[in-house]
């Protein structure tokens, strides 16, 4: 991993650096590792090939691959769909790739992350090495309790992974990357269409959710759209404090002011639409939350203040609740942390 420290450095020091030499860092070793750190008992693609099974004979295997990579002639299978049922009853639809396309893409994974996370802003926390959730959770309880918050903009992408648009995110890549065979890889990918009980069809929008890649296009995609568009807009729009905390595609903005909060939400929507995507009118809100929410409304005879649910705790003016679907256990900091916002919210 020495050359993608390397890469990592030389992004630190240049963030206007365009990389043209990238694919040697794809090396039989580097795929090697990438088998490796691929979850042992994911669910098999349309190849039927288990991690196991695809093990046997590893060295050929990665040698072929490596060199097919490198001429060109790397060609990856479409990923099979299969549904997910949602809480809403719905079905979340998810791709899974066969193990050697994901050997494929974890390898991409770490020779592009290498640049992007000397780019990412602090507030994005999702699928980012040492980023995990309950940091997020850490970030949002500082802004609401110990920041200029008001009013929280609760907001949802409609359909965010179906809807990235590839010309767009090829485009975002380009900024960083040069090297045309990489980009090529990372088109590949993303054109490999899916297969739906034996039917192809071909991809020509989107992401497949479960895929080893999609994380980090995800996040590539909304650091151009949504993460260095707000950070202008509340450095040289805004008058009142404004924050963000980001986990993927799942973001709340703490707003000190109403007015603001209306207009940054409006301005918003006009510029998610020019990239293809759009916020869910039933699921985004505006609503009045922070330390002064709860004496606020009672004081104008309107109630209790909404709550919001992020990362699967709903976020409550007195208190902050775990929510029965929450799997991941606390961990005693942020238990505690959350314990004390519960007696300085009142």
């Amino acid at each position: 991993m020495s050359s993608l420290h390397r890469i990592r450095k030389t992004a630190k020091a240049n963030r206007t650096f365009r990389f043209n030499n990238l694919l040697h860092h794809i090396t039989p070793m580097l795929l090697k590792n990438a088998y490796d750190n691929l979850n042992k008992k994911a669910a098999r693609g349309i190849d039927c090939e288990t991690w196991h099974t695809y093990g046997l004979g590893l060295s050929d295997k990665l040698h072929r691959l490596h060199s097919n990579i490198h001429a060109r002639r790397y060609k990856p299978q479409p990923s099979k769909r299969i549904g997910l049922l949602k809480s809403d009853g719905r079905q979340r639809p998810i791709g899974i790739a066969v193990v050697e396309d994901k050997v494929v893409q974890q390898a991409l994974v770490w020779v592009i992350q290498s640049i992007y996370e000397e780019d990412f802003l602090g507030f994005s926390y999702g699928f980012r090495p040492k980023r995990h959730q309950h940091k997020a959770l850490d970030a949002l309880f500082v802004a609401l309790t110990d920041k200029r918050v008001n009013w929280v903009i609760d907001a949802d992408i409609k359909g965010f992974f179906d809807n990235i648009d590839h010309h767009w995110m090829m485009k975002f890549l380009a900024h960083r990357i040069s090297d045309k065979r990489i980009l090529s890889l990372v088109e590949k990918l993303l054109k490999a269409g899916v297969s739906d009980e034996g039917v192809w069809s071909a991809s020509e929008m989107g992401t497949a959710q479960g895929s080893v890649l999609s994380p980090l296009l995800a996040n590539i995609y909304l650091f151009y759209v949504l993460d260095l568009w707000i950070n202008k807009w509340r450095k040289q729009e805004a008058f009142g404090e404004i924050y963000i905390v980001r986990y993927a595609d799942d973001f709340v903005i703490g707003c000190e002011y109403q007015h603001e909060a209306r207009q940054l939400l409006n301005k918003l929507n006009e510029h998610l639409k020019q990239f293809n995507l759009t916020l869910h009118e039933e699921k985004t809100r505006l609503l009045e939350f922070g330390r002064h929410a709860k004496k606020n409304r009672a004081r104008q005879g309107k109630g209790k203040p909404e709550t919001f649910t992020f990362l699967g705790f709903t976020h409550i003016c007195s208190q902050l609740l775990s929510i029965a679907q929450t799997h991941t256990p606390l961990s005693q900091s942020t238990f505690l942390r959350l314990t004390r916002c519960r007696s300085r919210m009142h």
